[in-house]
């Protein structure tokens, strides 16, 4: 059994061939955050025979299971990552680079702030905003 295919078991979902190609092409897509159109273009370009509608569904059942995240940063339409572990994110509103990080300080600062308000923290989600280098221009 592969290791996609054990994922999918620990998951309890069924093991079929375009949860398989799907997973395993998320393992190791580039960018990290993809959409699902993306994620459908990369398949095809693969040789892949899976339809939108069957990659949409697919990456919904992953992420109920956790086994992908799902963003909409900015408002934007849907990206998703293969979730390997907690952390937070740094999105260029410009060109709209993603960043990804984790801070020990601030993952203790938000349990701190949960507690005070009698809250167990379940889970977070944190985006910074900003300009990356892409908007400094090369005056010389």
């Amino acid at each position: 059994m592969s290791d996609t295919e054990s994922l999918l078991k620990q998951a309890g979902l069924k093991i079929t061939m375009p949860r398989i190609k799907i997973l395993s092409t998320l393992e190791k897509a580039e960018p990290r955050h993809i959409s699902a159109e993306e994620l459908y273009r990369q398949l095809h370009d693969e040789g892949e025979n899976l339809g939108l509608a069957t990659v949409y569904r697919v990456l919904n059942q992953f992420h109920e299971v956790g086994l992908v995240s799902r963003h909409n940063f900015e408002g934007n339409s849907a990206i998703f990552e293969r979730t390997h572990r907690r952390h937070d994110h740094i999105i260029c509103q410009k060109c709209g680079h993603i960043i990804e990080f984790d801070d020990p300080i601030i993952n203790q600062r938000l349990e701190d702030i949960a507690a005070k308000h009698h809250l167990k923290l379940a889970t977070k989600e944190l985006c910074l905003y900003g300009i990356c280098h892409c908007d400094q221009s090369d005056e010389t």
